[in-house]
């Protein structure tokens, strides 16, 4: 007899309806909690991501899971916390949010980490836009936790042929590079909002990953990993893509619209606005350079205007790319 997989994925926002999808078409039972269950439609589609109906191995429900193989956890950065204390350790939980929490400076493995000790715990990143998961259309990710097999067997519990799900042990340089990723995707923005070129685009984003590789060796992790899929194949889609909403912030705020006018205009949230202060206050602490990072930040507070965030990048000396 077949063996059912039971998966619960919680919050039914774009990114937890779609990872919602991706389980089912995995061979799951999948448990998808929402705040209003009664916002599915007779169509049963979820209203945050419109256009894909769910099939009946989705349950929508508000109540909180108490069986499953695997919880994803699809909440905002800012509300893992909370989210996560209703919870009960009843499975390996991921992390499939992107950030770095306010006030703690801490990373999403690090707050589950408090919230759960003694719980089997990673991370899922990559580059991929939820309507095309949904979609089914071929994407690419990465499982990390801390031990590679471990890693493995749960990214098994989620892959299928086009949605190729990669294990790794290094859950430090996967949320780094999920965290920046939205950092990032604002300043490429706003270098094209400001119509700096795609020739400045691409330097930027390209010195990003230098200050993210430094970061990352600072805190523990690999360099390499910012080679990867949540890495460099994160800000690819992330800075160049019109469905990034940190895109379209950037894009709005360079050409000269206030950040947080910008930010209340965007359909969900834009992670980056708090990330940017946060990690770059991870940095300082660290004693790492991140100046593309220090720049967003202080034009996200309104501390410096575009012309001024474009001339501080540009005055910076120039020395060895790998030094």
């Amino acid at each position: 007899m077949t063996h059912t997989k039971r998966i619960a994925v919680i919050g039914a926002g774009a990114w937890g309806t779609a990872l919602a999808l991706q389980a089912a078409r995995a061979g799951a039972q999948v448990t998808l909690w929402a705040r209003n269950p009664a916002a599915l439609s007779a169509g049963r589609v979820m209203p945050r991501l419109p256009g894909f109906a769910l099939p009946q191995t989705i349950t929508v429900t508000d109540s909180l899971p108490r069986q499953a193989e695997l919880m994803l956890l699809a909440c905002p950065m800012q509300h893992l916390r909370v989210v996560a204390s209703t919870l009960s350790a009843c499975a390996p939980m991921i992390a499939c949010c992107k950030g770095i929490e306010q006030g703690t400076g801490l990373m999403p493995l690090q707050v589950l980490g408090e919230v759960f000790p003694h719980s089997v715990l990673g991370v899922l990143s990559g580059p991929n836009f939820a309507h095309e998961v949904a979609a089914d259309l071929p994407a690419a990710a990465v499982l990390a936790s801390s031990e590679r097999a471990q890693a493995r067997r749960l990214a098994d519990l989620l892959t299928t042929p086009a949605f190729r799900l990669y294990a790794s042990d290094d859950p430090t340089g996967v949320q780094l590079g999920g965290a920046a990723k939205n950092v990032v995707a604002i300043a490429a923005g706003a270098t094209m909002g400001a119509k700096l070129g795609e020739n400045a685009r691409a330097g930027l984003i390209t010195r990003a990953i230098a200050e993210l590789a430094r970061l990352s060796h600072a805190l523990g992790g690999k360099v390499e990993t910012l080679s990867g899929l949540a890495g460099i194949g994160d800000l690819l889609l992330t800075c160049t893509g019109a469905a990034s909403r940190n895109y379209r912030l950037g894009l709005a705020v360079g050409a000269g619209t206030p950040a947080r006018a910008a930010a209340a205009a965007l359909e969900g949230v834009a992670e980056g606005m708090a990330t940017a202060p946060a990690l770059h206050r991870l940095a300082q602490a660290h004693g790492v350079s991140t100046p593309v990072i220090a720049t967003v930040a202080s034009l996200l507070a309104g501390e410096i205007d575009m012309t001024q965030a474009a001339t501080t990048l540009l005055a910076r000396p120039v020395g060895h790319e790998f030094a």
